[in-house]
């Protein structure tokens, strides 16, 4: 029986020619360590910021499909391989929240169940953030959204100016709570003429060190408008009086109460000088902008000549382009975290600044695992 001769590995191989698509395979398993970036709008007005990032940071938009169908259900369909990559899904909220929040959810599966490595939400506005507290007999929502994007596949978020920071204990991951504050204090400083005479002006006491923290950065004064009604909502109808007492109920006497006071908000007063200055009013969110057209009428009887509203969530929503237009508000300017052409074409007072170079860099820097502490130089909780 004739002996077999037993080549080593790389003589038995070395006349093997790989299949075309080999090559391809062995080239994708190379790029494991590679990033892409997804974006989870269905609607063209809401990808720019997306298209910007990509633009700053090189890179192309991640193929992918998303799409309402018919009967109102949203559908994914990612057209590209992810298997082992980090993956950044940049998703704007337009008015329909709840879509967004939808797109964003199946998008995230989708990638985990394609063997994503890494799933990592690029929210510039977080939604329901507003509804982080107990309200009557209602939920937190801003925690239910939290369990859920961890449940649908997101190891972290990138997110800018949560309404309330101690949201980020919400999450079981990281969560990177970048500021738009440098770039809305240099625009002040480079398109405000004569801002050396502005005055920073909190709309309410709860907006003061937000207030505070810019008037320290550029050397102003600041004032604080207090009595403005800050709630709507009655304490008496919150549900701490139900059950109903019953007339004839006998009560121990140890389960008694003291009776608090009921609230009386005082006359509406301005804090501070803002006679013959610039009055620039600071907030992280515009939505309803009734409170801001009332502070800007106040301010203007106590002598301010020009009142500019700055924010870095620009919601915007219902008649807000109209209030502004007709008021005494001279400009309002808001970062394009959430999509506002429409606004702005109705409102020419309304004045963007762009935030992608910071959002570009985060990216950049979780990806290759570098310190995000430079995004957050001199930046302190106030901010």
């Amino acid at each position: 029986m004739p002996r077999k001769l037993l080549l080593p590995y790389k003589s038995v191989f070395s006349h093997f020619r790989a299949p075309r698509g080999l090559h391809d395979s062995l080239a994708m398993n190379a790029a494991r360590s590679g990033y892409r970036v997804f974006s989870a709008n269905s609607t063209a007005a809401s990808t720019e910021l997306a298209k910007k990032i990509t633009e700053r940071l090189g890179a192309e938009l991640g193929k992918s499909v998303v799409y309402q169908e018919t009967n109102g259900e949203t559908r994914v369909e990612i057209k590209e391989s992810v298997r082992g990559q980090d993956i950044f899904i940049i998703q704007t909220i337009p008015r329909d929240v709840n879509t967004a929040v939808m797109e964003l959810l199946i998008m995230a599966y989708a990638l985990k169940t394609s063997c994503a490595r890494n799933i990592i939400g690029v929210i510039p506005y977080f939604p329901y953030s507003k509804q982080s507290k107990m309200r009557k007999r209602g939920s937190i929502v801003c925690k239910l959204l939290a369990s859920m994007l961890a449940k649908a596949g997101l190891t972290h978020i990138i997110t800018m100016d949560l309404h309330q920071k101690e949201i980020q204990g919400f999450f079981s991951f990281p969560v990177d709570n970048l500021r738009a504050s440098p770039f809305l204090l240099q625009y002040i400083q480079e398109e405000i003429p004569d801002y050396r005479n502005a005055v920073i002006v909190a709309k309410s006491p709860g907006a003061a060190k937000r207030a505070q923290s810019y008037a320290e950065r550029l050397r102003l004064g600041l004032a604080v408008i207090h009595g403005e009604a800050q709630c709507t909502e009655q304490d008496m109808d919150d549900g701490r009086h139900s059950p109903p007492m019953l007339k004839n109920a006998t009560v121990h006497p140890g389960l008694e109460l003291p009776l608090m006071m009921a609230k009386e908000k005082p006359p509406i007063t301005v804090v501070g000088d803002v006679g013959g200055r610039i009055a620039i009013i600071v907030d992280d969110i515009i939505d309803d902008v009734e409170s801001f057209v009332a502070a800007a009428e106040i301010l203007k009887e106590r002598g301010a000549y020009k009142i500019f509203v700055m924010a870095t969530h620009g919601l915007l929503s219902a008649d807000a382009p109209r209030l502004i237009e007709e008021s005494s508000i001279d400009e309002v300017v808001v970062t394009n975290t959430v999509p506002h052409e429409v606004q702005k074409l109705q409102c020419p007072k309304i004045k963007t600044v762009d935030i992608s170079l910071v959002l570009a860099e985060a990216i950049r820097r979780i990806h290759n695992g570098e310190s995000m502490a430079y995004l957050f130089r001199n930046i302190t909780v106030d901010d």
